[in-house]
């Protein structure tokens, strides 16, 4: 994981980090007031970066054409330039996947970057099929439920998975974390993937492709899995698999997959005991839980007390 805290007064210094934290090529007026203050947290394919800029106005080319970045403006201005000139305001917007250029001043800037070659691999194994070429059609979210959605996603990771080393130490946890962000990204802008029609689903699957979906899951629940790889191990599509799953165990895999990890948790805090010197947070990190209070919340809902509870008994 990687951290980054930088305040600085100096335009020289400033602009050196802005240009290695956004690939950017950045220009600012010689002999003018300048203050900066940066924040970053980084883990493989994804990173969250807030940085708050004033005194004279300034102007970046970024040219990052691997990075899927989504932003809020969370005081002072910023325009962009892509063939148009688009002001940014309160809600989540995504920033062009080319080269652009963006002008500023008095700016706080939250942006969230993720790898964009694992978003398509992503939003591929949701969709069922083998590649998918990613193109967003807009910059604004579809919905402001949606805006909502991607904003809070947003403030979990900052405040609860970013600033918890011990779980993103976890290989797990940081691809679920991956894999929620993405979810919410392609959910929440107009691209390729939301255009692309549902293929219809039989009306019954075979019960023998669950029983493989399971006996897959059981295995590998301590591995780095998704739907992708549950359904070519199932041998159907993920969508078929997840109307199978409805209709045969009244759930979807990825839930049936974390109640096994929630059982694998709870079973290692039965044999780890109070005296073994592990905590609740480090076993449930290990099985990809990175999220405290969600992680307890789904522990006394599954088991009807506390994790803790658990370790001490």
């Amino acid at each position: 994981m990687k951290k980054l805290r930088f305040v600085s007064h100096d335009s020289s210094e400033g602009v050196e980090v802005l240009e290695r934290v956004y690939a950017a090529r950045v220009e600012v007026a010689p002999d003018t007031p300048f203050s900066m203050h940066q924040a970053l947290g980084a883990v493989e394919r994804m990173s969250l970066e807030r940085v708050r800029l004033s005194g004279a106005p300034a102007a970046a080319l970024i040219d990052a054409p691997g990075t899927l970045r989504i932003a809020r403006v969370l005081g002072g201005h910023l325009d962009f330039t892509d063939a148009t000139t688009t002001s940014a305001g309160a809600s989540p917007f995504l920033f062009p996947v080319r080269s652009y250029t963006c002008r500023w001043d008095e700016l706080d800037l939250l942006t969230l970057s993720l790898e964009l070659t694992a978003v398509e691999q992503h939003a591929a194994a949701l969709l069922g099929v083998d590649e998918l070429r990613l193109r967003f059609t807009g910059a604004e979210p579809v919905s402001p439920g949606m805006a909502r959605y991607l904003a809070s996603s947003v403030a979990v990771l900052g405040q609860h998975q970013l600033a918890n080393e011990e779980a993103m130490a976890s290989p797990l946890a940081r691809t679920e974390a991956f894999r929620s962000l993405a979810t919410a990204v392609l959910h929440t802008f107009p691209s390729t993937f939301l255009d692309r029609p549902v293929t219809p689903v039989p009306d019954r699957a075979a019960p023998a492709g669950v029983r493989r979906a399971v006996s897959f899951m059981e295995e590998h629940a301590a591995e780095d899995i998704g739907l992708g790889e549950i359904a070519r191990a199932a041998r159907m599509s993920p969508r078929g698999l997840q109307a199978a799953f409805r209709r045969e165990l009244s759930t979807t895999p990825l839930a049936h997959l974390r109640a096994l990890r929630l059982e694998a948790v709870r079973s290692e805090l039965v044999a780890t005991g109070p005296g073994a010197g592990a905590t609740v947070a480090d076993v449930a990190a290990r099985w990809g839980f990175s999220h405290p209070g969600r992680f307890a919340a789904a522990y006394r809902d599954r088991f009807g007390e506390n994790p803790a509870t658990t370790l001490r008994s």
